[in-house]
């Protein structure tokens, strides 16, 4: 009997762990951008890892501490699922110490599949929102 409780504890310890395990990798998927402050010099603004749940971009806009996207100072095509070490080139210039909002956009409204037809406000190829917010992080140019 002893043995059995033994065997029962292992057991619901290993299930425990593989629930907590599964939720890990689910929120590991999540959709969401993950960078870093980084240096602008050599042109491109990056992000280790971009979880997108559609084809879209990544777009970078500039910002400030009011926290609301301005214009679009660069871009990179995303694929579905989860897009490791994405670089968007510069479109124009960024100095150290400027606020940079990285942000998933979609594939959608436009007229041209593959071409980014933003531009700040329209619908084409917008922004996307989970639960409400925007799927985005913010970096200060170093």
């Amino acid at each position: 009997m002893i043995k059995h409780a033994k065997t029962s504890t292992l057991l619901a310890a290993l299930v425990s762990g593989a629930f907590a395990t599964g939720s890990a990798l689910a929120a590991e998927h999540k959709a969401g951008v993950w960078t870093n402050d980084q240096s602008v010099a050599n042109g491109v603004v990056s992000a280790r890892k971009v979880v997108a749940e559609q084809n879209g971009w990544l777009v970078v806009h500039r910002t400030d501490e009011s926290m609301k996207p301005g214009p679009v100072v660069a871009h990179a095509p995303l694929r579905k699922g989860m897009n490791m070490d994405v670089a968007a080139i510069l479109t124009e210039e960024v100095q150290s110490g400027d606020m940079l909002m990285l942000m998933v956009h979609s594939e959608d409204g436009g007229m041209k599949t593959g071409i980014f037809e933003y531009t700040l406000g329209a619908k084409e190829d917008g922004p996307i929102k989970k639960d409400g917010k925007l799927v985005m992080s913010t970096i200060t140019a170093k």
